[in-house]
């Protein structure tokens, strides 16, 4: 039986300082992967994924993994981001070429729609789901156009989100460049969203009914950074995954921010900006990493029983890439409650002001 090798943090480390982390700092978890991009931790120890086959790839503490894919769902369904759902199990968006929507998989493999039509539509290509504190889902589309990379583009804004509330479903904003994934912060009543290829971070105010306003611009980022994998940790720092350059980003209580990971491929970077300033960004550009150890990181989950490792889902990668984190990540609704840090920070408050930045289950074996 082979230990997971992420699962090394000091649960007793005092010093909360969060500094940058070099490569040869970084292990990796899980082997054969199908592009795991979204990450969900859970308080047993296990790191789920996302399998593009069709379901949930899960890690155990020991090293042991299994998959869990949809049992005869009728079309070819694509997980990309995914979260715990109030029964446990499992909530995919659907990134089709075509057709997104939410569905629930159980652990049976059943598969059933939470969410496929939107005023009378298709929902499209879905990006993620996030379930929060109050057992909403806000649900985010990247783009109406098709295929998907027409929007890879900094003036085409046309992506949504959507928040399923109980029984009423509909679009609560509009016009977002490029929607990826979102974050609710229930002490502060906002919910973040990373928008790739405009490269900021956004967030608005949510209403008690759901509603979004006040929206305020959180970040700008620059070259080589494209936003799109989110989180928070207990002392109310929030961290930022970027696809194409491979950076971890962690804006702290003061707004400040450091650079946590980089794994930049100078001449793949050149590349795409050169590709971004005249608008030509395709697929090819996120196809490949060039000389990058990192394998295009799309996502950040705090795990391990203390919340104390890094995980980051990638686009290109057969495993999950990990680090010890010397503060914990903040638990999101599938934990136990956690309380404010003792540095006097709600884990939901959201720090600083903006700064400028340029089924089935199949056994794998131990």
């Amino acid at each position: 039986m082979v230990k997971n090798p992420c699962h090394l943090a000091d649960p007793d480390a005092r010093d909360r300082t969060v500094r940058p982390v070099s490569l040869d700092r970084v292990r990796t978890v899980g082997r054969d992967l199908a592009r795991p991009e979204c990450v969900v931790c859970t308080a047993d120890g296990r790191v789920h994924v996302s399998d593009w086959r069709g379901g949930v790839t899960s890690i155990d503490p020991a090293g042991g993994q299994s998959t869990l894919l949809a049992a005869r769902p009728g079309f070819a369904l694509r997980p990309n981001g995914i979260a715990l759902a109030s029964d446990g199990g499992f909530l995919l968006a659907h990134l089709g070429d075509d057709v997104g929507g939410v569905y629930h998989l159980d652990h049976q493999g059943h598969l059933r729609p939470v969410l496929t039509e939107i005023g009378g539509e298709p929902v499209p290509p879905t990006n993620f789901v996030h379930r929060d504190d109050r057992g909403r889902l806000w649900i985010t589309v990247s783009t109406r156009l098709r295929p998907r990379d027409r929007a890879y583009r900094a003036d085409v804004a046309d992506g949504f989100i959507v928040l399923v509330d109980g029984d009423r479903t509909r679009i609560v904003a509009d016009g977002l460049g490029y929607t990826n994934e979102c974050l609710f912060l229930p002490a502060a009543d906002r919910l973040l969203v990373n928008e790739t290829f405009a490269r900021r971070l956004t967030s608005f105010g949510v209403t008690p009914d759901g509603d979004l306003t006040d929206r305020r611009t959180e970040a700008v980022f620059g070259p080589g950074t494209y936003p799109d994998g989110l989180a928070r940790d207990v002392d109310g720092g929030l961290w930022v995954a970027s696809l194409v350059s491979n950076r971890l980003l962690r804006r702290d209580p003061d707004g400040q921010w450091t650079t946590v990971i980089a794994d930049p491929d100078p001449a793949h970077v050149d590349w795409v900006e050169r590709a971004y300033r005249q608008g030509t960004v395709g697929r090819p550009h996120l196809d490949r990493i060039g000389n990058a150890r990192l394998a295009n990181i799309s996502s950040i989950a705090f795990g391990g029983r203390d919340r104390r490792t890094v995980y980051l889902g990638c686009l290109l990668g057969a495993s999950v890439a990990c680090f010890d984190s010397p503060v914990a990540g903040a638990a999101l609704p599938h934990w136990p409650a956690l309380s404010a840090s003792p540095a006097g920070h709600a884990a939901g408050a959201l720090p600083g002001s903006p700064p400028v930045f340029m089924a089935r289950r199949r056994n794998t074996g131990r």
